[in-house]
């Protein structure tokens, strides 16, 4: 059941980014002369020259692609974007031939001022088009139909690079279609580079915590410390100094923000420790627990909360660990 509901949110969300594209598409684009990145670019462009509408050729470009994909085996990439390539023809055409007219909230300037907020309105929009599509595991067909076939029978090659030099064609071929314009190409690059930032945001996602590696002779009393007033824990890796060849622990401890400066202060308690801290995207598991929380869902380890915490406490102290109590 929780397959099928999730497929289902899959395709609505596909059904909705493709017609919100076809949307950005009327309102930001093809009112101020410029053509976005990739197959639809080259559709954009097509459409300037012959007066044939991008919805039409957008089927003719990618049709044949899908079922390409399709055929060598990806079939669920084939089928979803089959899905979103035909609800954003659909809508474009519905545009086109007018029974629905949004024309008069298109984004134009008559003198030409401020048109370079076009492509930063539908780079924003766009790349939280693709960040959302992508995080659901969907596709919005073009360039990632032709990477996979690509892919299938060369996988050595450089996806970055070929997906590179197909929008730097387009950009570049923009010049020419735009009446030998400059402002064509640097919108193009503008509308690009901002897609590609704010779809990265949307992956990465928005909450971040701090990661430190700390690399120590006093890992022990460091992760007590930690445990005791962070109510986080650590995870312990032996190494060795390859300048001294010392023996040495190295503790990896992820943290909220606003607890960076008190793990500093545990850890310039402990002199001849080493440490780097770096910011991580989108924790998942247990981090949000504390030690005496996750003990706590173990009922053989601890009968309550309180317990728990005074259990793992007590396990690093403990003699055999060479913690407080088996030192003279």
């Amino acid at each position: 059941m929780k397959f099928w509901k999730s497929k289902f949110v899959t395709y609505v969300l596909i059904v909705v980014t493709a017609a919100l594209t076809a949307v950005n598409y009327e309102i930001f684009i093809f009112k101020n002369a410029f053509a976005p990145a990739g197959l639809n670019g080259i559709a954009t462009m097509m459409q300037q020259i012959f007066h044939f509408s991008m919805g039409y050729v957008s089927l003719i470009l990618n049709i044949p692609l899908c079922i390409a994909v399709f055929a060598l085996g990806y079939r669920e990439l084939g089928v979803r974007s089959f899905v979103y390539t035909a609800v954003f023809s659909a809508c474009l055409l519905v545009f086109n031939l007018g029974i629905i007219d949004i024309s008069p909230y298109a984004y134009h300037t008559e003198n030409g001022t401020s048109t370079i907020l076009a492509p930063v309105a539908a780079g924003v929009l766009n790349g939280l088009i693709y960040g959302i599509v992508f995080r659901r595991n969907g596709t919005t067909g073009g360039t990632d139909l032709i990477a996979a076939i690509v892919r299938h029978y060369v996988p050595t090659v450089n996806l970055v690079w070929m997906i590179f030099g197909l929008n730097s064609a387009v950009a570049a071929i923009s010049f020419f279609v735009y009446d030998y314009k400059f402002e064509p190409v640097i919108m193009c690059i503008l509308y690009s580079f901002i897609t590609s930032k704010i779809s990265d945001l949307i992956l990465k996602g928005f909450k971040t915590q701090m990661k430190f590696e700390i690399i120590t002779e006093n890992a022990e009393e460091i992760s007590r410390d930690i445990i005791k007033e962070l109510h986080h824990t650590t995870t312990l890796l032996h190494g060795k100094g390859m300048f001294t060849h010392n023996d040495k622990d190295m503790l990896i401890c992820v943290v909220q923000r606003h607890q960076v400066v008190q793990l500093r202060k545990i850890i310039l308690r402990y002199p001849g420790s080493f440490a780097y801290m770096e910011t991580v995207n989108e924790v998942y598991g247990n981090f949000n627990e504390s030690p005496a929380v996750y003990l706590e869902k173990r009922p053989k380890k601890a009968k309550n909360a309180k317990n728990a915490e005074k259990a793992v406490v007590k396990a690093i102290d403990a003699p055999e660990n060479g913690g407080a109590e088996g030192k003279d």
